[in-house]
């Protein structure tokens, strides 16, 4: 059979983050963390589940590496607990680095490459009762907690994120409130953004000592008018410069997009940019984490047929300045998230990266897809994620033929896990997790994915 080879090298890898897959949320003096406070507030995650236990991955560690090195994966991403090595955003949490110093030496003894991500989200909740990240010190802190882990961590881990997908973070968690904390302010929501892209470029010098890699991981969008008219050319515009341009210019660039900058005015952006800010943030990465799920088709009309609420949660709009734009289904078919598969619109963000933007590594760090997964004769045959994967790798090659420098792929998740808002309801990963008796089963497409991984190439 042909076979479509990827480069040698290739990181084949799946990712996970702390709080969706950990548990043991008060072992070893792990503190509270904003997803804690907010999963147990009522109403705010489906049926009132929360991270409490997860998928046990705190006490499970070992069996988990096990079963990725049995696969034939060679790499993985994971989130590191901010709250578990510093409880309250200071100090150092002996007993939580050395988890993570137990995961890497798993890893590393199966072969497997770690790929560490420092904030999956999971901020001190006394950080944010300081004010998170609409407050600059947030930034500050961080750095501080990036120093920590490095110097615990950095003789074996080379690969380091700083944030992932900063939009989430800011616009869900303090513009629409579908995320923890659970604020709606579109002026809060956008001074998150900044301080979250600060952070990074604060604590970007810092990781790179010891030899190592700094990346960040924004979650970006193809984005399609509806039609040609001029109001869907401008809600286009405005989504895919809070989506896309608003981080990747920054972190690229060292700039906000002008169009950008005026959209979010009126929200008191430019009193939060000060000077210096953005030449600490751009041109500080040695590779760029791309997440990539679906494509945005927008409207400019907020009654467009087939409108799909960018939230199922919050009433509330997280697009500052955007409220009115509508997100059109464009007849594609979904996955149980309802999000449209669309492997071309990977090809497309890859390409326009490496066309539009200085030169650097890219990752895809995030891509994956929600099924209905059953259990039948103790497997799960699980073709429709097969069949999405499959397809996004083969974007991926194609985007290699054309020149761009792609390095690895993560599917998500490894682990199905808590997702978020939709509790355990959603099921993304790899491995089928029994949620009663935590019991692993691999699914086909991680049989699949670990053939791949091992042949390095699509057959």
């Amino acid at each position: 059979m042909a076979t479509r080879g990827f480069p040698e090298g290739f990181a084949w890898g799946a990712a996970t983050a702390s709080y969706q897959i950990e548990g043991s949320v008060t072992a070893d003096g792990r503190g509270a963390s904003i997803w804690d406070t907010f999963a147990h507030t009522p109403g705010k995650v489906l049926n009132g589940e929360n991270g409490d236990v997860a998928v046990d991955h705190y006490a499970r560690y070992a069996e988990d590496v096990a079963l990725m090195g049995s696969l034939g994966l060679n790499a993985y991403r994971f989130s590191l607990s901010w709250p578990r090595i510093q409880p309250g955003g200071r100090g150092v949490n002996g007993a939580g680095l050395d988890f993570y110093k137990r995961l890497v030496d798993e890893l590393l003894e199966q072969g497997i490459t770690p790929y560490a991500t420092l904030y999956h989200w999971d901020l001190p909740q006394e950080l944010q009762d300081a004010g998170g990240w609409p407050e600059r010190d947030t930034a500050y802190r961080f750095a501080e907690y990036a120093q920590v882990a490095h110097e615990a961590l950095s003789d074996r881990v080379k690969h380091w994120m700083t944030v992932n997908e900063p939009w989430c973070a800011a616009f869900l968690g303090y513009g629409s409130g579908d995320h923890a904390p659970g604020l709606r302010s579109s002026a809060q929501a956008v001074r998150a953004a900044h301080h979250l892209l600060l952070a990074h470029g604060l604590a970007a010098p810092l990781l790179k000592a010891n030899d190592c890699l700094v990346g960040a991981a924004p979650n970006l969008y193809a984005v399609t008018p509806v039609s040609d008219s001029e109001a869907d050319l401008d809600a286009a515009r405005r989504i895919d410069g809070l989506q896309n341009r608003f981080f990747l210019d920054a972190l690229l660039r060292g700039s906000y997009p002008e169009d950008v900058v005026a959209d979010l005015e009126p929200f008191g952006f430019a009193d939060v940019v000060q000077p210096g800010d953005l030449d600490l943030i751009g041109g500080k990465v040695d590779f760029l984490g791309i997440n990539y799920y679906s494509r945005h088709t927008v409207s400019a009309d907020p009654d467009a047929a087939g409108m799909v609420a960018t939230s199922p949660f919050a009433s509330a709009s997280p697009w500052p300045g955007a409220e009115s734009v509508a997100f059109v289904n464009a007849g594609r078919p979904v996955t149980d998230m309802g999000w449209e598969v669309d492997p071309g619109g990977l090809h497309e963000i890859l390409t326009r990266v490496a066309k539009e933007y200085p030169s650097v590594p890219l990752y895809i760090t995030e891509n994956g897809a929600a099924y209905v997964d059953t259990v039948a004769d103790g497997g799960v045959d699980d073709q429709e994620r097969l069949d999405y994967i499959e397809a996004h790798l083969a974007a991926c090659h194609d985007a290699i033929a054309d020149g761009v420098p792609l390095k690895g792929y993560f599917a998500w998740s490894f682990l199905d896990n808590f997702e978020w808002g939709w509790g355990y309801g959603k099921r993304f990963g790899l491995v089928y997790v029994d949620y009663e008796t935590q019991v692993r089963i691999p699914k086909s497409s991680a049989h699949w994915y670990g053939r791949v991984a091992r042949h390095n190439g699509l057959s």
